[in-house]
């Protein structure tokens, strides 16, 4: 039950970027770095799939992307394309324009057996937009263009892009403008202003209604799509796995497996029970001259434990080197 929010409405940067992302924290995760197979590229990684491909990341050239799931009644099959695959070949290949791209996941179809999702992706600068692609759509005269030159301030979560049913959603447009229009008033200071988008992506309403937390995720997730942050849903399972096997797949490396087993009960893979919450928060900040401020905070480790904030936080600065040309 992912959120991402993008704005153009802050002055003094082309685009901002926030995003939380909602897992079982148990899910082999690697934190954001420049990729050790794709220097050019910065953003966290899902190890559970050999793809290794991410759900936010950006590039020395500008390339960005956010991929939100959509919540479907059937999962997608074991052999359907991985999510994570479709944006990281986004961002790592020679894909042409945005509007190539677009073609090859919507009209061509070539995601259409993944389950669904919504991927918002473009190049950042020349007030180029952004597309909004789902692979439900049926061409690509159905994907929405965002951002760029247009002012703009816009959420997307786990139901097709538009859908304003979502609380979450309207909640977090607004927290965004309010925390943007206060730093503007609050001479633009950017380490306030992320200390505000942080503040706003860990907004808890499930907390706020007193729900038990213990009964897990499938007891709540119809009320997932009002609260911004998501709170530690469920209870840790008693794994059997070796914590070497656990550390093998965080640093890259193949675990012989990947399972977490409770006493008496039949392996199950990691990623798919536990406890479930939101686990990364990321702000991207892409100022006038093409400065980008990455700062992503891990909140939980692989064992559920709270991550203090900045033994938890990454925190990059880098300049795009190929700004695009028409």
């Amino acid at each position: 039950m992912c959120i991402a929010l993008l704005s153009t409405a802050h002055p003094s940067y082309k685009l901002i970027l926030l995003d939380n992302r909602d897992e079982y924290i148990n899910r082999p995760t690697a934190d954001a770095t420049w990729w050790p197979s794709h220097p050019d590229v910065l953003g966290g990684r899902d190890l559970l799939r050999e793809v290794q491909g991410t759900w936010l990341g950006v590039t020395r050239s500008g390339k960005i992307a956010v991929l939100t799931n959509f919540r479907e009644d059937k999962p997608p099959e074991p052999t359907a394309v991985s999510r994570g695959e479709i944006i990281k070949k986004f961002l790592t290949e020679d894909v042409g324009s945005t509007e190539q791209f677009v073609t090859e996941v919507v009209n061509q179809g070539v995601a259409r057996d993944a389950g669904g999702f919504s991927l918002v992706c473009g190049h950042v600068g020349e007030g180029e937009q952004l597309a909004v692609i789902s692979n439900r759509a049926q061409s690509g005269a159905e994907v929405p263009w965002i951002c760029g030159d247009v002012v703009q301030t816009v959420g997307l979560s786990n139901t097709s892009f538009g859908d304003r049913s979502w609380p979450k959603v309207l909640d977090g447009e607004e927290l965004m403008l309010k925390a943007i229009r206060e730093n503007m008033q609050d001479a633009k200071d950017e380490e306030k202003l992320i200390e505000s988008f942080l503040t706003l992506l860990s907004d808890d309403a499930l907390t706020r209604k007193g729900l038990d937390p213990e009964e897990g995720l499938q007891t709540h997730i119809s009320e997932l799509r009002n609260t911004i942050r998501v709170p530690p849903l469920g209870r840790q399972e008693q794994s059997d796995l070796p914590p070497d096997a656990i550390a093998a797949a965080k640093n890259d490396e193949v675990a012989d497996v990947l399972t977490n087993r409770s006493r008496g009960a039949e392996p199950k893979q990691l990623g798919v029970d536990g406890i479930y919450a939101t686990q990364k928060q990321t702000v991207i900040l892409v100022d006038q001259d093409d400065r980008v401020r990455f700062v992503e905070r891990t909140l939980f480790d692989s064992d559920c434990k709270p991550v203090s904030g900045k033994e938890g936080t990454v925190d990059t600065t880098f300049q795009i080197e190929v700004p695009r040309t028409k």
